[in-house]
């Protein structure tokens, strides 16, 4: 196997931030997926939560259980989900657990709705900038570590979807997402001021990737890029060709990775498509917010696997 080491380096606030090592493979395949797991070297613990998107019905761009099977086996891990707060067949754990079984997931590994029933587990986030708590899925509590699959694309609020959203959005609650999307006022939900939104993402990222931290592994698949998330019912096909696995410690700098291969893939005729959702929406906030609360690092290594 040849490794090829392709250094890049972001100005971090403060300038003193370790550069995190991100993995990357232009095969895209659920054995390749198994292989950038390995090549991290953190094998994770005890119970492990395997967070990875459930798909909403009627979108044709989710990564399903056949491509992460190996993955999921691999570590013995449950796959974990949380409702949502907005309306569809993921919005109430009855629906949710339909959705779970129609899309494969139920009948091949064990499944939590990690909010199935309350009360939430409130995680503090004492250095937020936009909120100081975030109301999670109580089951998180029963692991001992989390292995984030990330479907990485566009998004319709974020901007662009990968690590930091599944930390967030995707492990909060169904109140706790309406929490963050109102920057601390579930009653404002998705009508608040879009960068406190984007900060509010970033703070609940924080509290869970410090619950988990030194047992977390961070997994993005750049497939199937649409400038839409898996969590719509009708989404636009991908408009972007798909360029391959990620897989780092950091979610922050898989994610800065994941965009910079975005602006690095000029001769694409989608290119600008999804770039706009992506700076439209101010995406990149989320990350430059992450990057304040110390919990990663926007500086990297891309380390080529062939």
């Amino acid at each position: 196997m040849r490794w090829v080491i392709i250094q890049v380096i972001f100005s971090v606030q403060g300038g003193n931030a370790m550069k995190a090592k991100v993995y990357f493979s232009r095969e895209i395949t659920p054995e390749k997926v198994v292989a950038l797991y390995r090549a991290v070297g953190c094998e994770l613990p005890g119970k492990v939560a395997v967070k990875l998107h459930s798909g909403e019905q009627g979108n044709q761009n989710f990564l399903g259980p056949d491509f992460w099977r190996p993955m999921i086996e691999a570590v013995h891990g449950t796959v974990v989900e949380c409702n949502t707060a907005y309306e569809g067949e993921r919005n109430t754990t009855e629906k949710h657990r339909r959705t779970m079984i129609k899309h494969g997931w139920s009948t091949n590994f064990d499944v939590d709705i990690l909010d199935a029933e309350g009360p939430d587990l409130e995680l503090a986030v004492p250095n937020g900038r936009s909120i100081q708590k975030n109301f999670v899925g109580k089951d998180i509590a029963n692991y001992d570590s989390m292995l984030v699959l990330s479907h990485f694309k566009g998004h319709p609020m974020g901007g662009f979807g990968g690590a930091l959203k599944q930390l967030s959005i995707g492990v909060a609650s169904s109140y706790g997402k309406a929490y963050i999307h109102g920057a601390g006022d579930a009653k404002v939900g998705f009508g608040a001021d879009h960068d406190s939104f984007l900060a509010s993402m970033a703070d609940a990222a924080s509290s869970v990737a410090k619950r988990f931290a030194g047992k977390a592994v961070y997994i993005n698949v750049m497939k199937n890029l649409s400038v839409d998330c898996d969590c719509c019912a009708v989404a636009e096909n991908p408009c972007m060709a798909d360029i391959g696995i990620m897989a780092s410690l950091d979610p922050i700098a898989i994610d800065q990775a994941c965009v910079d291969m975005v602006y690095a893939a000029t001769d694409d005729p989608g290119q600008q498509h999804m770039l706009e959702r992506i700076e439209s929406r101010h995406g990149i906030y989320t990350i430059e917010c992450a990057a304040g609360l110390g919990f990663g690092s926007r500086e990297y290594e891309r380390v080529d696997l062939d």
